[in-house]
């Protein structure tokens, strides 16, 4: 019994190093710069704060920066960020 724990540890504590370093690359990739944080608190308005309650950063810099670009009003961005995020569902 001992023998097989001896040859089973290391190859698990192998698994779980590799599982670990995915983890952490897809962690990685997510993560966000100060400086656009701050970028988004200054321009931000009520709504793109909500979504980013909501949805989370990513969605919410979205959404700020096509209400910016098409000088639309939030719901009209916020229908533009639905449409795109279910054309890269599909």
């Amino acid at each position: 019994m001992q023998g097989l724990a001896v040859i089973l540890f290391p190859v698990l504590l192998m698994l779980f190093a590799l599982a670990m370093e995915r983890v952490e690359y897809r962690l990685r990739r997510l993560t966000v710069r100060e400086q656009e944080v701050e970028e988004f608190l200054d321009q931000a308005g009520h709504d793109d704060v909500a979504t980013l309650a909501d949805k989370g950063f990513p969605h919410a810099q979205e959404r700020l920066h096509l209400r910016k670009k098409g000088g639309s009003s939030p719901a009209v961005a916020a229908t533009e960020l639905e449409s795109a995020d279910s054309r890269r569902a599909s």
